[in-house]
């Protein structure tokens, strides 16, 4: 056991190694009892176990009054440690702790000499699947992509960040994860777009990619045909039935179309730095047949109205798995996938992410899932495991869902090209106030403008609890007051300057420097910057970025009262006080990089 929090995970992880060994300690024969460690409301920590604990030995123990009794015994039987300065009781048996000022200075400095990785969360899990983007071949990405593929990609980010939780003596391993996109390159609009395509280039092969030109057009103008020509239509379904049987002709054409979307994701995933493996429907069409053998064989599949179905508990309509025509559906699809990703992938924690409207499917699908052994619940924290990350909608300043002026579905590029316009204005704007305009080059001004931007788009959908609608304001997003990216961005670009100012190697300073936590200010500030990796962790186990963003934010604002009270340049405390500036950007850019968020270094 541990005598001094071994350095290994978040804080509240290695204070809740040292209580557990007290618990055990305390109540041997509970052993099952685990640590309850909070942030407290007088002290750093707290240790809230003696209430609930004491209910459970009060009948078998004649040891412990009360709670309270039960506490100071649990705080005496604590191991010695110098993560902890002194501990006392409070109320009910309330264990309030407070860390040594020493341990929290050579915490910091540890990371800020070996990486910020060292403060890295430990998670129960080794491989995690994160499903999230998902866009419709030959449908151009959308804002409503935006969330999905904003949100799929920070939590795989701090998935990855984390470390597996490993037995004793094995090496140190990060969390692994699956970055998948199940796109929605199979279904009847195939063959629609193909037919199309025959009738209206019958040398398609010859023209190649020049003959559908602008997918969006070119499928609006397929889909008018197919709602207006009843022959047309009477084609296009036989087509489908042509590619599904695997004839090669059609098969081209469908890759072809594939290709030409890819294309365009591939830039919006460019652009907003997010890289993901595309295993789409058609991947798992293969394994439908067989997964629905199996889930036949256990007696789940059953007729209904001419369909093949699985009952589930607790709802009124079944989950259809084989429509009457005897074609297969998204259940169909998501069952064999999540299959092949429990078989065949390995994967202990299958995440989901699409929006709210989808829930009650994938509780359907985890439920079969369930019934058919593969999960062993639908709630829980018992692996492997399935969740549904939901979110709400983006809505436009009328409180609708966001649109053009047109009424048109806003295409996500064109999101993304005025993010970069309307931030390069505002900084250039903001650099000719300041007179430090001359000072920029173009191509600063772009890459500035850029990041600033996109980060503001991805900032603004990640603050909110993701289960809310949002409203989408270019004007709010890009304001450099209050919780907004540019805020953050530009406070990192002060502290950077502010250690730039000091003239001073703050490689020699890590290496020969000590942190002194005299000031009440200093010290607010680190016990903050420690609490990062619990940030990580609850964003990761409840599945919710925000809990970073308001993590980041805090920071900032604690930062700012810090260098308002204490001065950092030119003071006995100077070298103390860069370290702690330093600390605190690695912390920031460490969030930015979790976040998706390039930093700036100059405004």
């Amino acid at each position: 056991m541990a005598q001094d929090g071994d350095g290994v995970g978040s804080v509240k992880q290695q204070l809740s190694r040292l209580f557990k060994a007290s618990l055990n300690a305390t109540c041997p024969n509970e052993s099952d009892v685990e640590p309850v460690i909070e942030i407290g409301k007088f002290s750093d920590y707290q240790c809230n176990n003696a209430m609930g604990l004491w209910k459970r030995v009060k009948e078998s123990s004649s040891e412990f009054r009360n709670p309270r009794s039960l506490g100071e015994a649990i705080m005496r039987n604590l191991p010695p440690s110098a993560m902890i300065e002194s501990t006392s009781v409070a109320g009910p048996g309330f264990i309030n702790i407070s860390l040594a000022n020493d341990w929290l200075s050579k915490y910091i400095s540890q990371m800020l000499l070996f990486g910020i990785d060292t403060w890295a969360p430990i998670l129960p899990v080794n491989r995690v699947v994160v499903d999230f983007s998902s866009p419709n071949i030959a449908k151009e990405m959308h804002v409503g992509h935006l969330r999905s593929t904003i949100i799929g990609d920070t939590l795989s980010r701090m998935l990855e960040f984390s470390n597996a939780e490993i037995l004793p003596n094995q090496e140190k391993k990060k969390v692994e994860v699956l970055r998948r996109n199940h796109v929605g390159d199979w279904g009847t609009q195939f063959g629609m777009l193909i037919e199309y395509l025959f009738n209206e280039f019958p040398n398609w092969e010859d023209v190649g990619e020049q003959a559908i030109g602008d997918l969006q057009e070119f499928y609006k103008a397929s889909k008018r045909k197919f709602d207006e020509d009843a022959s047309f239509k009477e084609k296009a379904q036989r087509a489908v039935v042509r590619l599904q049987g695997g004839e090669e002709k059609y098969r081209q054409a469908w890759k072809q179309i594939c290709e030409i979307s890819r294309k365009e994701f591939d830039q919006i995933y460019q652009r907003l730095g997010v890289h993901l493996e595309e295993k789409g429907e058609s991947f798992y069409n293969p394994y439908i047949p067989k997964v629905l053998e199996e889930l036949a064989q256990k007696g789940l599949v059953e007729e209904s109205d001419g369909a093949r179905v699985i009952f589930i508990e607790g709802k009124s309509i079944p989950l259809i798995v084989v429509k009457r025509d005897g074609a297969y559906n998204y259940a169909s699809t998501d069952l064999a996938a999540l299959w092949y990703r429990l078989n065949e992938e390995g994967a202990q924690w299958m995440i989901y992410i699409t929006d709210v409207g989808q829930r009650e499917h994938f509780e359907m699908v985890f439920s079969a899932a369930v019934r058919s052994g593969w999960l062993p619940s639908l709630h829980g924290n018992a692996y492997p495991k399935a969740s549904h990350v939901g979110f709400g909608l983006v809505l436009g300043s009328d409180g609708k869902r966001f649109r053009t002026r047109s009424s048109e579905v806003v295409r996500l590029a064109e999101l993304l090209d005025e993010a970069k316009n309307s931030s390069k204005s505002e900084l250039v704007k903001k650099l000719k106030e300041n007179g430090k305009l001359e000072e920029w080059t173009e191509d600063e001004l772009e890459q500035t403008a850029e990041k600033i931007g996109y980060g503001a788009v991805k900032y603004a959908d990640l603050k909110t609890n993701r289960l809310t609608n949002y409203t989408f304001s270019f004007e709010k997003m890009l304001d450099a007051r209050g919780d907004t990216a540019v805020y953050l961005l530009y406070a990192h670009a002060r502290i950077c300057s502010i250690i730039r100012k000091s003239g001073k190697e703050m490689e020699e300073l890590k290496q020969a420097g000590v942190i002194v936590l005299d000031d009440a200010n200093e010290r607010a500030l680190a016990i903050h910057l420690i609490r990062f990796a619990e940030a990580v962790e609850e964003a990761c186990t409840n599945l919710l970025p925000s809990v970073l963003c308001d993590y980041l934010y805090r920071l900032t604002e604690m930062f700012s009262k810090f260098y308002e009270k204490c001065t950092v340049i030119g003071t006995p405390e100077e070298t103390s006080r860069l370290l702690l500036c330093e600390a605190t950007v690695v912390v920031m850019r460490k969030c930015f990089y979790l976040l998706g968020i390039t930093p700036v270094y100059k405004i």
